[in-house]
C-alpha cells in the first residue's frame, strides 16, 4: 500500500475487484442519503425550527467523529477528508445557529410591553 492510499481504497479482492468494505460503506451513505432527503422533504414549515436544532446537535456528532479521523492520522487522504469534513459539518453548525436564531426571531413581539 503506498503512502497517502486509503486502506478501503487499496484493498482489493482477488480478482480486481473493489472489496466489500467499500460497496457497503457506499450503499450505506446512499441509503442515508436518500431516506433523509424523503424525511425532511416531509416537514411541516412549522416544524423547522425545532428540525434546524436537532439537525446541529447531528452535526455536533459529526464534528466530534471528523477530529477523531484527523487526530488517527492513518493516511493523508483520511487527513484530508477528516479536515474537509470538520470544516463542512463547523459550518453547517453555525449557519443552522444563524438561521435558527433568525426563524425565532420572527416570533417575537414588535409591540411595546405595557408599564
Amino acid at each position: 500500500m503506498g503512502v497517502g492510499v486509503s486502506p478501503v481504497l487499496a484493498e482489493r479482492e482477488p480478482g480486481g475487484n473493489v472489496s466489500s468494505t467499500l460497496i457497503n460503506g457506499l450503499f450505506v451513505f446512499m441509503l442515508a442519503a436518500f431516506i433523509g432527503f424523503e424525511v425532511i422533504r416531509r416537514v411541516s414549515p412549522l416544524l423547522h425550527t425545532p428540525l434546524m436544532s436537532l439537525t446541529n446537535a447531528l452535526d455536533a456528532i459529526a464534528v466530534v467523529g471528523a477530529i477523531v479521523m484527523v487526530g488517527e492520522h492513518k493516511s493523508t487522504l483520511s487527513f484530508v477528508f477528516g479536515v474537509l469534513a470538520v470544516i463542512a459539518a463547523t459550518s453547517n453548525i453555525v449557519g443552522g445557529f444563524l438561521i435558527t436564531d433568525r426563524m425565532l426571531k420572527m416570533f417575537k413581539s414588535s409591540r411595546p410591553t405595557k408599564p
